[in-house]
């Protein structure tokens, strides 16, 4: 029962009205087990006001004091580490916010929960987004995103490609997807009559339309496995081809099982086939395995080894004993 009121309690916090038919739908209940859970919430001070006709509609009274969120131990905790780590997360603005929010927790909660919080914060570190690391996501886009998404409203934008591109965008959206330091939108573009995935960094003035659709049916399990399967589809793929000048049960043991087909020459050379969605990881892949080797294909690896040389012998120095400085921490 208290998971279903959170629940409904977070459906109820859309600034919009709810009908009870819809909240029985979406939380799997009857519409009396509703009107059971309002009075629940009014019991513990939440001030939900009902319209009158033949569906009935529900809503937050906006502008009213909310009673405090009474959580557990370990949900207190939980809340903490969150706002702690959230820092980390390409929002603008959520370092700030969340020291606010976490202050405030801390003030509240009781004493042996402030221990606990307290030991947490001194054994964890969070690397924060760096000048340069990737663009920031507008929060008030997020939340304009989520909204749609709860309400099953269709969107419009304004969206900016890889390339430059600006066009306009009328969208269902479906699910937001958090993948490191990047936030992606899965919605349905009405437009190109198919499922996209778009940057939310690059998503400019998002407008509600105010149409309401019904839910459409994802092509895969879930969000998040869409979105990896996209982006792995959208990944460059180079296929190597090499001699490698050691015995193939010697290269055997250094590559793997996983990182590419062996096939033997003779007894002192075997030829690799191998594949990555870098270049850079091909030629790390090739040179730890300590042995020489010759690149047939693609050309792109051959010209990236050769550069690669060239700044490894230039930071060796020459045979006189010039070398860079490295300074190591």
């Amino acid at each position: 029962m208290a998971a279903r009121l959170l629940s409904l309690l977070s459906l109820l916090q859309t600034p919009r009205e709810w009908p009870g038919r819809e909240l029985a739908e979406r939380l799997q209940v009857s519409p009396r087990t509703i009107r059971r859970d309002i009075e629940r919430l009014r019991d513990l001070g939440y001030p939900v006001q009902a319209t009158m006709g033949a569906e009935g509609g529900y809503r937050l009274v906006a502008g009213t004091a909310m009673p405090p969120l009474l959580v557990d131990d370990e949900e207190a905790v939980a809340i903490a580490v969150g706002l702690r780590t959230a820092a980390g997360h390409a929002v603008d603005g959520i370092e700030e916010a969340s020291v606010r929010a976490l202050a405030k927790l801390e003030q509240v909660l009781p004493s042996r929960l402030r221990r606990r919080v307290g030991t947490l914060g001194t054994a964890m570190a969070t690397i924060p987004l760096l000048a340069g690391d990737g663009p920031t996501v507008d929060p008030g886009h997020l939340t304009a995103l989520a909204a749609a998404i709860t309400n099953h409203e269709r969107l419009r934008f304004g969206y900016r490609a890889v390339d430059g591109t600006e066009s306009t965008r009328l969208v269902e959206p479906h699910r937001l997807v958090s993948a490191g330091r990047r936030w992606y939108l899965v919605a349905y573009d009405n437009y190109r009559d198919d499922w996209r995935i778009f940057r939310v960094d690059r998503v400019q003035q998002p407008r509600p339309t105010g149409v309401r659709t019904a839910p459409r049916e994802l092509p895969a399990e879930d969000a998040a496995t869409y979105v990896t399967s996209k982006l792995y589809s959208l990944a460059p793929t180079y296929r190597a081809v090499a001699t490698l000048h050691a015995p193939i049960e010697e290269v055997t043991g250094r590559l793997g099982g996983t990182a590419g087909e062996l096939e033997p020459i003779d007894g002192h050379s075997c030829r690799l086939r191998s594949g990555a969605d870098t270049l850079e990881w091909l030629a790390f892949r090739l040179v730890l395995l300590g042995c020489e080797f010759e690149v047939h294909e693609p050309p792109e690896l051959a010209e990236y080894l050769r550069a690669l040389g060239g700044r490894v012998t230039r930071a060796a120095g020459d045979a006189r004993g010039s070398s860079s400085s490295v300074t190591e921490g």
